[in-house]
C-alpha cells in the first residue's frame, strides 16, 4: 500500500503548524517554504482540512492558519481522512460484498489486505500531532536483525529479540 503525496504532505505541513504556532496564525507560505511543498498545493489541502474541520483560518496582516483542536486531540488519521486519502489495502470498496475481481469475487488475499488496512487506521488512529512534535514516535524497523545477524547493540547472541529503545533517548 502507497500513501499519496495529498495525505502525507497533509501531516508534514499540520506537524509544521503545531510546531510553530505558538498560539499564533502561520502563513502557508511559510510552512511551504519550510516543508518544501508547492504553496498552491497547500492551499488545497488547507481547504480540505479547514472543511473537515481540523484548522481555522485568520484573515488579514498577520493571518494565517491555526489548529481548531489542541495538538493532542488531533489525530493522524483524522488528518488523512479529511484529505480524502483513503486508509485501505485492497482495490475493492470498503464494505462492499462484492470483490475486485471481474467476476465480483474476493481474491484469496482479500482478507488479509483488508485487516492490514485496518491495523493501518487504528495505528494512524492512536498517534496524535503531540505524539509527532514531541517524538514520542521511534523509529525502530531498523532495529531488529535479520536471524543470525544479530541485533545492534546485541552483546548476548540473540538475534530473535528486538533491540530495547527507551523513549528518553
Amino acid at each position: 500500500m502507497k500513501l499519496s503525496t495529498k495525505g502525507r504532505y497533509a501531516v508534514m505541513a499540520m506537524v509544521d503548524l503545531a510546531s510553530n504556532s505558538k498560539g499564533q496564525p502561520v502563513a502557508l507560505a511559510d510552512i511551504a517554504e519550510r516543508q518544501e511543498i508547492s504553496l498552491s498545493y497547500l492551499e488545497q489541502l488547507f481547504a480540505k482540512l479547514r472543511k473537515g474541520g481540523l484548522v481555522k483560518s485568520v484573515r488579514g496582516p498577520g493571518g494565517g492558519y491555526l489548529l481548531a483542536h489542541a495538538v493532542e486531540a488531533s489525530r493522524i488519521s483524522d488528518i488523512i481522512l479529511a484529505v480524502d486519502e483513503p486508509i485501505r489495502a485492497t482495490r475493492c470498496a470498503p464494505g462492499s460484498p462484492a470483490g475486485c475481481r471481474s467476476n465480483k469475487t474476493r481474491c484469496l488475499t482479500h482478507d488479509l489486505w483488508e485487516e492490514l488496512g485496518n491495523q493501518i487506521h487504528l495505528y494512524l488512529s492512536s498517534v496524535t500531532l503531540a505524539d509527532i512534535c514531541n517524538r514520542r514516535i521511534l523509529g525502530t524497523s531498523g532495529m531488529i536483525a535479520h536471524a543470525g545477524n544479530g541485533a545492534a547493540g546485541d552483546t548476548d547472541g540473540h538475534a530473535d529479540m528486538p533491540a530495547q529503545v527507551s523513549a528518553a533517548e
